[in-house]
């Protein structure tokens, strides 16, 4: 019993320890949905491949006077999406078998940061992240010079 005590303490430890990395390199003058279209649409452009699995709006759609954490109404955008991305592979078996890199999108008040979830529970390929936000950044820079 005394080591299923420590293994438990000693799993606590390293749990709260091993914290994500979570920083926005890239601000979009757009409502999160928008952008989340906008960042499909450019990631493809340059044959990554996304996968969304998180839209706050769906989780939350079950839950009836759930305010805003940052507004306190229903009717805010506030939206955060999480989206995992894969690398160049001419074989989708191919695709099952590499890291992706987790793009998240968080955005209100018409206003959407981009951020790439760093955690130590998950591999992270640097060059990925790299291509993800040369892509992005690129895409970004086109959109205002041309506004």
């Amino acid at each position: 019993m005394l080591r299923l005590i420590e293994y438990v303490e000693i799993n606590r430890m390293g749990t709260s320890e091993a914290r994500m990395n979570i920083s926005p390199f890239l601000s979009v003058n757009q409502s999160c949905d928008g952008t989340l279209q906008w960042t499909k649409e450019q990631l493809a452009q340059v044959g990554l491949r996304t996968v969304q699995t998180f839209d706050l709006h769906t989780a939350r759609a079950g839950l009836h006077d759930c305010p805003c954490p940052n507004h306190g109404t229903i009717e805010c955008d506030c939206q955060m999406v999480v989206v995992l991305v894969y690398g160049k592979t001419e074989d989708v078996s191919t695709l099952l078998s590499t890291s992706p890199v987790t793009l998240i999108l968080h955005g209100n008040d018409g206003q959407t940061w981009l951020s790439l979830a760093d955690s130590p529970g998950q591999k992270f390929d640097m060059n990925l992240s790299a291509e993800i936000k040369q892509a992005l950044a690129k895409a970004a820079v086109s959109i205002s010079t041309a506004g």
